[in-house]
């Protein structure tokens, strides 16, 4: 009898990822409310050192992935990075017309053209105790190329010295990931949503917003159901199952803010849904930087909120070509918070006119809300991954062989 309880007292203390991640986001909501300042800033120290190790981590966590997983392809891997990348740039530029269309249609009802731009200032935030610099040993792009570069290199040359010591890298990312990353990450989760509850800060913007805020959600949802639609018809999969299974990586990247911090979660459930691991752990990593249909998505909706509140004429042909350029420069956005936006910038001043206060709002208004595009990103990796993996399978089935 006492070794029945003891097993059903350990079934109910161990609680999956989900779980864990969506108590710490409640957590984090309701502690902000109350904690004393010197508890907020032992949860920034560790959240600051988790994060700078996040940063040191992440380009050799695309090195020890994406560099093994396109040597083990063969000499495909040039068609396989080809479709991804094609795939990938494809999701964006639809998610980016479609977030006008609904935006174009609704907008203009919610928001008043003559209500001007608002100017926040900065809100004061407590600050760690103590900062520990990590600086990585490259940037991301430096590792996207240099994972090409290896990984294209191994395949064409069949080599199996470097390719040993490569497999062996992976191996130690991945008890990184497994052994340190993933326990932690309901901790660092917990530690930004206490942060953004005690500075009041996406409070203060998202009050300005709070009509669009209901919308850009449910283009989100739109759109990744059409996402895992197309995939399921293609990989001939149940979509429903897909997204469900996906759901994990969307509530984590909720917390962490970054494609490229949810790189492990993302990868599991992506292996999860049927796609193989070698297909997976190539496709995974590369999206986590050149796919960013949410992040696009959200910051079309946020220009065209503002071009309406600002009492200019939203024109379609302009907006089409800010969405295409916007699909290439989000390339060159990094997998971590805010990034995005800070790639945009350029093309938001250049292509939409945007000034100094338009440009100020773009970037409090993303960072408000840059979990919600964030979680799309990495959830329509996953949509992304199975195409890949069926287009591939595709293309290299084997020829059957006549009999004598």
């Amino acid at each position: 009898m006492l070794k029945f309880r003891r097993r059903k007292l350990n079934l109910k203390l161990k609680w999956g990822l989900l779980p864990r991640v969506l108590f710490a986001i409640a957590a984090g909501i309701v502690c902000g409310l109350f904690v004393p300042d010197w508890f907020v800033r032992i949860v920034l120290t560790f959240n600051d050192l988790f994060g700078n190790f996040l940063g040191f981590i992440i380009p050799l966590l695309i090195v020890g992935l994406v560099a093994p997983g396109i040597a083990e392809l063969g000499r495909n891997a040039g068609k396989l990075l080809f479709i991804t990348a094609a795939l990938a740039y494809g999701f964006t530029l639809a998610s980016g017309f479609f977030s006008y269309a609904v935006s174009a249609l609704t907008f203009p009802h919610l928001l008043d053209p003559h209500a001007g731009v608002a100017s926040f200032g900065q809100v004061a935030e407590l600050k760690p105790y103590f900062v520990i610099a990590m600086p990585p040993v490259f940037g991301v792009m430096s590792a996207l190329v240099l994972a090409f570069t290896l990984g294209l290199g191994m395949a064409v040359i069949q080599g199996s010295r470097l390719k040993g010591v490569m497999l062996d890298f992976r191996d130690i990312i991945d008890k990184v990931i497994v052994k340190i990353i993933i326990p932690l990450l309901p901790v660092y989760i917990f530690g930004i949503f206490m942060n953004m509850t005690v500075s009041g800060q996406a409070v203060k913007v998202l009050g300005v917003f709070a009509q669009i805020i209901v919308i850009i959600f449910a283009i989100t949802a739109a759109m990744l159901l059409m996402q895992f639609l197309v995939a399921g018809i293609i990989g001939q999969k149940n979509p429903f199952s897909m997204l469900k299974n996906m759901l994990v990586a969307y509530a984590t990247a909720l917390g962490t803010q970054s494609s490229a911090a949810t790189i492990p979660v993302t990868l599991r459930q992506t292996i999860k849904i049927g796609v193989r691991e070698e297909i997976a752990g190539f496709v995974v990593p590369l999206c986590a930087t050149i796919h960013l249909s949410g992040s696009t998505m959200k910051i079309v909706a946020c220009a065209l909120a503002i071009v309406i509140m600002s009492g200019q004429p939203v024109n379609l042909e302009q907006f089409a070509g800010f969405i295409c350029m916007l699909g290439v420069t989000m390339v060159a956005a990094p997998g971590v918070p805010g990034g995005a936006i800070m790639a945009a910038l350029g093309v938001l001043e250049s292509m939409l006119g945007f000034g100094q206060a338009e440009l100020a709002l773009m970037i409090a208004l993303y960072i408000a809300m840059d979990s919600f595009g964030t979680a799309c990103n990495v959830t329509g990796d996953g949509a992304i991954a199975v195409i890949v993996d069926k287009i591939y399978s595709r293309k290299n089935r084997p020829q059957e062989v006549p009999l004598p």
